[in-house]
């Protein structure tokens, strides 16, 4: 037996009882509330509905693009409640889903050296322009991650910390500049990450939704908590979500983010319960709602303890601290199935598998058991509490489209379809086009996307920008301009320069497509007026101006500064600018121009307070090598040096640094200073190698 086995055991033991419990209670706990797996009962139609999904009569559409069945679905008989119009189609087998990442692809554009920019040098200017892209009221950062794909962290007075959300720009966001949008949020589950929605992690979100018109809205974290406001703090965290989604974010989304007031919501899991309940609690707040495997019942006997065991095991969270005890009004005020008389008038989307082993799960050797046991018991809590729920609104003639699917159970690729059948429903809740309208490849534009088809196809036509012609596809843009010529910008380089206000900002047009570096680490694009490089390690930053031109002398990347670390901003207290790269920072000002300070100097010169203390800014990047292999920096006020044996020291201009000249710098008798200056006996002293120099009532001895 290999050592651990057996606690590889236990943990697989483990896990599985722990899913076998679950599903235990899916099972028993909504039977003992008086739910049932049995089908919704048939009643006479609607008089009036709002319906604009798929008819029962037919399977549910297939996408035209991006949803493939190659299955036919399982036979089972279409139910339909008095105003909830139910679909049984299965989810499909395939889904075609092209590849969404926050990094530049490789491109089939040809390589372009990093020795030599073509781009003419740009003008030397004192301060940067403020990023247009890069301030917002409200929001404490902002990180573009594509050009349509932006992270916000969103001030919440309500948590005392900010909260990422994260948007997925709509179709003409580029191509309208003066359009406004409306808002889709989607909602995660129950374990919600901190760093990215599991809708662009585990779905075609990004893709699906690029050619669709609308402000895609994605709250980044919330692991356990129905995005609700808490009673009481858990875990190190207290959750005000409601608070924040419906009345924090949506001033930062309107007047900073071009998104009008009409909303939908979407949430799969805890999500779906989510926007049923968000709904409910804020008329008129959303004009859509949809539940993807959604618990659409949970104050029924035994949902407030199937939920606390739910929530304890994603993450450790006390279902109490949400809402109280079972008993406390605040489990009603939050239960969809309470509160769903409030939903009338809000187009609403409801779907849950069966729990069966479906096209997108492993059997497990029991007939129509999948080796997902704890998501087969998800969905049939899901299924059992969506039947219930669905009832409620019958016998409140509330309109909604209702899919139960014949099999499935609680995993990505079947909410991934949900995602794909709900969005015409969505479009006409919304008020925007179902179909994107058509769009073609032209001239030198359109031979580059042929040449680059991993940009995907168009979602806009070609419209004018500053200087020339862009065109947008479902992962990157084109932009042309006679002097230019047709070049590719994307991911993240493509979200810098967005940030930097594209072609209407410092870096004018792009001159080259992406590139990939002579190291192998990053890639880059050059533009009129500067250059944006981007590696997984350091993220994408604009170089330009008199710092460009140093960098470019030094050799790039490969030169001893490396990739640029940070963008180039202003000194907070002097005339002049400073950039952050891997091993150092390049400084300018109007009297020194631009310099480089690296290495163990770079942190001496940051003990001593950067351009604030009495060195200043640096008038020289690095020298040497010198004596002993050392190396020194020239500063307004003095000079730093260092030497492997001596370390790295100050020496300030005045009769010190003028004595050791005299005796011969690093070279001469004394060698390299090993101390900064300092008081003694009423003079000042430094300490050298070999020797020292002090100065006292204006004589000044060598010993």
């Amino acid at each position: 037996m290999r050592p651990g086995s057996t606690r590889s055991g236990a943990r697989s033991h483990h896990r599985k009882g722990r899913a076998f419990a679950l599903l235990a209670a899916a099972l028993v706990l909504p039977t003992a509330a008086g739910l049932t797996t049995a089908g919704v009962a048939a009643a006479q139609p609607a008089t009036s509905t709002s319906i604009t999904a798929t008819p029962t009569s037919t399977p549910a559409k297939k996408s035209p693009e991006d949803v493939q069945e190659t299955v036919a679905p399982k036979s089972s008989a279409g139910k339909t409640t008095t105003t909830a119009a139910t679909s049984t189609a299965a989810a499909p087998t395939t889904t075609a889903v092209t590849p969404t990442t926050t990094v530049a692809p490789t491109t089939t554009v040809a390589p372009t050296t990093t020795v030599a920019a073509p781009a003419p040098a740009p003008v030397i200017s004192a301060r940067s322009a403020a990023a247009p892209g890069r301030s917002m009221p409200g929001v404490s950062k902002v990180q573009w991650i594509t050009d349509r794909r932006v992270a916000l962290w969103v001030d919440s007075p309500s948590m005392g910390a900010p909260f990422q959300v994260q948007i997925l720009l709509a179709r003409d966001w580029n191509s309208r500049p003066d359009a406004t949008f409306p808002a889709l949020y989607m909602l995660d589950g129950l374990r919600a990450r901190d760093d990215e929605s599991g809708w662009t992690i585990e779905t075609d979100a990004a893709s699906f939704y690029a050619d669709k018109n609308v402000n895609v809205i994605l709250p980044v974290g919330g692991q356990s908590s129905f995005y609700s406001d808490w009673l009481e703090g858990d875990n190190g965290k207290f959750y005000q979500l409601e608070t924040f989604l419906t009345k924090e974010l949506p001033p930062v989304l309107e007047n900073s983010m071009r998104t009008t007031s009409t909303r939908g919501v979407i949430g799969l899991s805890m999500g779906g319960t989510s926007a049923m309940f968000l709904a409910a609690r804020n008329p008129g707040f959303f004009k859509f709602a949809g539940s993807f495997s959604g618990y659409l019942s949970t104050t029924s006997l035994g949902m407030p303890q199937a939920l606390q065991y739910a929530m304890q095991d994603a993450g450790g969270y006390n279902v109490t601290k949400m809402w109280g005890q079972p008993s406390n009004p605040q489990w009603a005020a939050h239960d969809p199935y309470i509160q769903a008389e409030n939903l009338k008038g809000t187009s609403l989307y409801i779907s849950s598998g069966s729990g069966m082993t479906g096209p997108y799960d492993q059997p497990s050797g029991i007939p129509g058991v999948s080796t997902n046991y704890a998501g087969m018991g998800l969905e049939i809590l899901s299924r059992l509490t969506s039947q219930s729920f669905a009832t409620k609104l019958n016998k409140l003639g509330i309109a909604a489209q209702v899919n139960y699917r014949p099999s499935g159970t609680h995993s990505w690729p079947y909410w991934q379809f949900e995602m794909h059948q709900a969005w015409p429903q969505v479009a006409n809740a919304l008020g925007v086009q179902v179909s994107a309208p058509a769009c073609g490849l032209n001239g030198d534009i359109g031979a580059m996307a042929n040449a680059n088809p991993w940009l995907g196809g168009c979602v806009t036509g070609e419209y004018g920008v500053a200087g020339g012609l862009a065109q947008d596809f479902r992962n990157g843009r084109i932009f042309w301009s006679g002097g230019t010529g047709a070049q590719v910008v994307t991911g993240m380089i493509g979200g810098e320069y967005q940030a930097m206000g594209g072609p209407s900002g410092p870096l004018g047009l792009p001159t080259t497509s992406e590139f990939g570096t002579p190291d192998g680490r990053g890639r880059g694009n050059h533009f009129q007026a500067g250059s944006i490089y981007w590696t997984p390690q350091t993220g994408a930053h604009a170089v330009r101006g008199a710092i460009r031109d140093l960098w470019s002398s030094q050799g790039w990347e490969t030169g001893p500064l490396g990739y640029p670390v940070g963008d180039e901003i202003n000194t907070p207290s002097k005339d002049g600018a400073v950039q952050g790269f891997e091993i150092g920072a390049i400084y300018w000002s109007p009297t020194t121009g631009a310099n480089g300070v690296q290495g163990l100097i770079m942190r001496k010169y940051g003990e001593m307070g950067y351009e604030n203390s009495w060195l200043g800014f640096p008038r020289s990047s690095e020298r040497g090598p010198i004596r002993d292999n050392g190396r020194f920096n020239e500063f307004e006020g003095g000079n730093i040096y260092w030497s492997p044996a001596s370390g790295a020291w100050s020496i300030r201009h005045g009769a010190i640094f003028e004595e050791w000249g005299r005796q011969g710098y690093e070279g001469g008798r004394l060698g390299y200073p090993i101390s900064d200056e300092y008081a003694f006996e009423g003079g000042v002293r430094q300490n050298f190698q070999f020797g020292t120099i002090t100065v006292k009532g204006g004589n000044i001895q060598v010993a």
